[in-house]
């Protein structure tokens, strides 16, 4: 196993340049397994297809932990599904999952409420009268909706006053986070705390979500028919009743504010930056945009909203959906994961207590699993008959037991969304094709795009 030791002001910059390299020449010249030390810190950094889904797959049990990042842990106040470890996470996760299939999460009626909500966004849309707008905030509007739906009980106008802030104040936390500020946070978090900086701001933004989740979970309590829950926060609450004599329930207050602005956070501004950073790369491809409209076309036409039962029948566009995830690559060095107890893995012992990143960055832009890594091709999911082909390095919501528990609504959103937009408008920018760049605007935790004002043409009368 390679090791190095770096000082901590290095050591973000040695991960923005991990993330930035070629991963074949890395781990070609120090093997899959790498060791790093953050001052007393060891962080094990995973590299390649094959030592991720070992780790993750094969071995998940053991790589099942979660590491305590320190601006997560202030967020959340150590409660909750994202940070938590242990008989917590295992009772949130199994609750969660089961709860939000309950509600449809991948299901039919899920799909009817995505439908609805993208006839929401192309109205809106065409409210522009094919003006310039930057999406942003419809886009976020639109997934937060859905995600609202299943926490909440209910959506949100995108008019709404107070909606738009919460969604202004998601999205800069989530690029706060991905700054360099907000990873120095997460190196020096005591010292931190005692200085100005951003880092003050992205916390009262963070207060003013779990302001409006406390007052929403209010509500619902005010509300609550026991025999009829609505959503997820009547689930949690029925559920909290049943064990609030038990000791060792974690069904309690703090995990069901925590949980809820878990779901809130990552439910609205992963999948709406990646449709955005979709649009983007239609306007940069003009002809992969036309192709996929004529495909749409001719299997779900001008009137009828798209299923996932097209997608079968949507080859090219379903290539393209996946190539702008692998392209993307949203989430780089994924959440650290912890080792809770001393691990073995490929020969090596990794000690207790020690930071672990399954590099998926490296997985989604490895040379011997993808033909172009460095470049965007829809043929990565394609066969030589035109037919949708899998990879299984195909890994943005990384893999096993601490994989997204959003992984098929967020699949979801997007083909419904995605194929939606491209049904009712032809995007493209007064700047042109050559004016978008593809290169996040920040990329450390998060790859975030750059923000664009675009011309959606309505396509259909």
């Amino acid at each position: 196993m390679y090791s190095v030791s770096i000082s901590p002001v290095p050591f973000l910059l040695f991960f923005i340049a991990v993330v930035s390299s070629s991963s074949a020449s890395l781990s070609e010249a120090h093997g899959p397994v790498l060791t790093v030390y953050l001052g007393p810190q060891r962080v094990v950094v995973l590299v390649g297809y094959e030592a991720v889904k070992e780790a993750l797959v094969d071995q998940a049990d053991d790589f099942s932990g979660r590491g305590p990042v320190p601006f997560l842990m202030r967020a959340t106040r150590g409660y909750g599904l994202a940070i938590s470890n242990g008989e917590r996470w295992r009772q949130l996760r199994r609750f969660t999952l089961t709860t939000l299939r309950d509600f449809g999460m991948g299901r039919k009626g899920m799909e009817e409420w995505i439908q609805e909500e993208g006839n929401h966004l192309v109205a809106r849309i065409k409210s522009n009268k094919a003006a310039p707008f930057d999406p942003t905030y419809y886009l976020s509007c639109s997934v937060s909706n859905v995600i609202c739906c299943l926490v909440f009980g209910q959506r949100f106008s995108y008019d709404d006053e107070d909606f738009l802030l919460l969604l202004q104040s998601i999205s800069k936390t989530v690029r706060f986070f991905s700054s360099a500020w907000g990873q120095l946070y997460n190196i020096f978090p005591r010292l931190m705390e005692w200085m100005p900086g951003q880092h003050h701001t992205a916390f009262a933004r963070i207060e003013r979500v779990r302001d409006f989740t406390m007052m929403k979970i209010k509500e619902h309590q005010e509300t609550l028919d026991p025999a009829s829950p609505r959503d997820y926060i009547d689930c949690f609450l029925n559920r909290l009743s049943q064990e609030k004599h038990s000791p060792t329930t974690e069904f309690h207050y703090d995990n069901l504010v925590s949980t809820v602005l878990n779901l809130f956070l990552a439910g609205t501004e992963t999948t709406s930056s990646t449709i955005r950073y979709a649009l983007s790369v239609l306007i940069k491809y003009p002809k992969i945009q036309e192709a996929m409209q004529k495909e749409i076309d001719g299997v779900v036409g001008p009137t009828r909203s798209p299923t996932m039962e097209d997608r079968k029948s949507l080859p090219f566009t379903d290539a393209v959906l996946h190539e702008i995830q692998r392209f993307m690559d949203i989430v780089p060095m994924g959440l650290p994961h912890f080792a809770l107890k001393d691990i073995t893995f490929r020969g090596f012992t990794i000690p207790k207590n020690t930071l672990i990143i399954p590099l998926l960055h490296s997985v989604l832009k490895e040379d011997k699993m993808w033909a172009t890594p460095w470049s965007f091709n829809p043929q990565h999911f394609l066969d030589e008959n035109g037919k949708f082909k899998n990879n299984p390095a195909f890994l943005p919501f990384s893999a096993g037991k601490r994989s997204c528990v959003g992984e098929s609504l967020a699949r979801m959103e997007l083909f419904v969304f995605l194929v939606s937009l491209l049904k009712a408008f032809t995007f493209s920018c007064a700047g042109g094709p050559e004016s978008i760049q593809l290169k996040a605007e920040y990329s450390s935790f998060a790859n975030v795009p750059r923000r664009y004002s675009i011309i959606a043409t309505p396509r259909w009368e």
